[in-house]
């Protein structure tokens, strides 16, 4: 039977990238941790290290076992806070990255459903470029990442990518934009000033095939890494701006703009990345169970 002890001493030694520097932080001998890990190593019946120069490096396997331990202690270290909190008459906390990509009030419907669970949560957001996010999750410090893109397969982070729906795209023009256009839509877009998501939204690559389908040339005066910076440059009027026609009602009404069209071809999906393959938090669960309901049924309206 695994001895957890072991490890977690084994845990240490990885993480500190030794055995001496692991024995220094935690007041043990260093013999006392390598024989821990020689026994966790005859437990196992493989080699956890191999030598590498003076120092030890992690075996193929000894990386799959330190993957399991990290999500083994981090589970461990969310129990303790989750009985912490729940004997303390204290909220769970829910830890949120948002990618700067994801509109603001998507991000809201998708983490709504966590808000309505029996035992309350405070919610921890934040909003970041998706590769900073991403740094946040695999050292715990987030429960979960929302965005545009599934887990990249060059980022170097142990996760799994929970598809929460996908929503049509619409484009949006203030009043005076919109009644100095040409024809209908989508002809009404060939020559007009246009905002565009940056290279890193999903999002945009589609758009401009879509266009090009569709013949249609606008004039791009502005791109945007920031989806609610390019929100408030279309309220002011500098161009038409595409935006998830799910959101297409909230976004007429808080921008005081109006829908042209919506380019329905072009699907833009969400994700919740996160480092459980079994997802255990409640407010992670929660969302995942529900988004896609809310995000799958958007039409043109």
């Amino acid at each position: 039977m695994l001895n957890f002890k072991q490890l977690h001493h084994f845990w240490n030694v990885a993480r500190a990238g030794g055995v001496v520097r692991a024995a220094e932080r935690s007041g043990l001998a260093p013999q006392t941790l390598s024989g821990q890990i020689a026994a966790l190593e005859g437990t196992l019946g493989i080699s956890l290290f191999r030598r590498q120069g003076r120092g030890l490096a992690l075996t193929e396997t000894g990386n799959m076992v330190l993957d399991y331990a990290e999500e083994i202690f981090r589970l461990g270290n969310e129990l303790e806070e989750a009985l912490g909190s729940r004997a303390a008459g204290r909220t769970l906390p829910f830890r949120v990255g948002v990618s700067d990509v994801v509109p603001k009030a998507i991000a809201y419907l998708l983490l709504a459903p966590s808000m309505n669970l029996p035992e309350p949560i405070r919610i921890i957001c934040g909003e970041n470029k998706l590769d900073q996010l991403l740094g946040q999750l695999a050292i715990h410090k987030l429960d979960v990442v929302l965005a545009d893109n599934p887990l990249p397969s060059n980022m170097d982070v142990r996760g799994y990518s929970h598809k929460l729906g996908e929503s049509a795209v619409s484009f949006f023009a203030t009043p005076a934009l919109a009644a100095g256009l040409k024809g209908e839509f989508p002809a009404c877009l060939d020559g007009a000033p246009l905002l565009l998501p940056g290279t890193e939204a999903s999002v945009r690559r589609p758009l401009l095939r879509w266009l090009e389908e569709h013949k249609v040339r606008p004039r791009i005066v502005g791109e945007f890494d920031d989806s609610a910076l390019m929100k408030a440059f279309g309220q002011a009027g500098v161009g038409i701006f595409p935006t998830p026609a799910l959101i297409a009602d909230e976004i007429c009404h808080q921008h005081g703009v109006r829908r042209l069209g919506t380019a329905e071809t072009v699907r833009e999906s969400f994700y919740a990345i996160s480092v459980e393959r079994r997802l255990t938090h409640p407010a992670v669960q929660a969302i995942t169970s529900a988004a896609f309901l809310q995000t799958a049924g958007d039409i043109d309206q």
